[in-house]
């Protein structure tokens, strides 16, 4: 059985967004949720219980062999994945690390910038090269992992 397309259809048929999984050590199975686009708001701790909830009778009854379960937003640093997610954080800073390296950019495997709007499935991110701003185009099969750069700011807190 794939656990994988099972845990997703009950996380979204609860109404949020599976952004990642994994299967530990142990039997350790990590579900990572968020809000789906259009509730912009984050991740709490009753999320998670009710998703925690729901996957716990799901994975008993289609007999799934784990130890433990751990159900969490996917932090500040929020892999991208998907397509939708390049569309969804267009405008924030992200960190990408290509699979091999770019010819035309030094080549360099590893990029820090601002993430712009996807052109079908040509992804793009501007980052700071060596002559000055320049667009790194690539696509979801050359990305090994992809990030969101943490934006936080203590000036706004009372």
């Amino acid at each position: 059985m794939l656990v994988y397309p099972l845990v997703e259809k009950t996380v979204t048929g609860l109404g949020y967004e599976l952004v990642d999984m994994e299967q530990a050590a142990r039997g350790l199975l990590r579900v990572f949720i968020d809000t789906l686009p259009d509730q912009a708001r984050p991740i709490t701790v009753e999320d998670c219980e009710t998703v925690t909830h729901q996957l716990l009778h799901v994975l008993t009854v289609e007999n799934v062999n784990y130890e433990r379960l751990e159900v969490s937003s996917p932090g500040l640093d929020r892999p991208l994945k998907k397509l939708t997610d390049y569309v969804r954080f267009t405008g924030q800073e992200a960190v990408v690390k290509l699979r091999m390296a770019m010819p035309g950019a030094a080549n360099r495997k590893s990029f820090q910038g601002v993430l712009h709007a996807p052109e079908g499935e040509t992804l793009k991110l501007e980052f700071e090269g060596t002559e000055g701003p320049a667009m790194l185009e690539f696509s979801l099969a050359e990305v090994d992992k992809a990030r969101l750069v943490p934006q936080v700011d203590f000036r706004s807190r009372k």
